[in-house]
């Protein structure tokens, strides 16, 4: 039985409670809020656009190292083949049947 008055209240005890009205955010602190988020946002993207323009930068620069590199191939390829064409037109058999030729007479004029 004791349980049952401390579920329904005591004696000279009111049912019902009231309470006092919500506190809301107003207005301006609305606005505040919202500027403040969307300048959090924009530092947001302003690092990602500056990280991305970053790699960009290294990716040009990795590219125009690339190709600086190929063309110094190509050209030591180039070199190479000279080289190397110099040495088997002596060795070949054609040149070792060469006759040499001595000037035999000069013209005059």
């Amino acid at each position: 039985m004791a349980m049952n008055r401390q579920r329904f209240g005591q004696r000279n005890q009111n049912s019902t409670s009231f309470r006092g009205p919500a506190r809301t955010i107003g207005p301006v602190s609305n606005t505040i809020i919202l500027i403040v988020l969307a300048c959090v946002l924009g530092l947001l993207y302003l690092t990602q656009v500056t990280k991305t323009n970053a790699y960009g930068y290294k990716i040009s620069s990795l590219q125009d190292q690339a190709t600086k590199l190929q063309q110094q191939h190509d050209d030591l390829e180039i070199s190479s083949a000279r080289l190397q064409a110099a040495d088997r037109i002596q060795n070949s058999d054609v040149a070792k049947n060469l006759v040499s030729v001595a000037p035999s007479a000069t013209v005059q004029n």
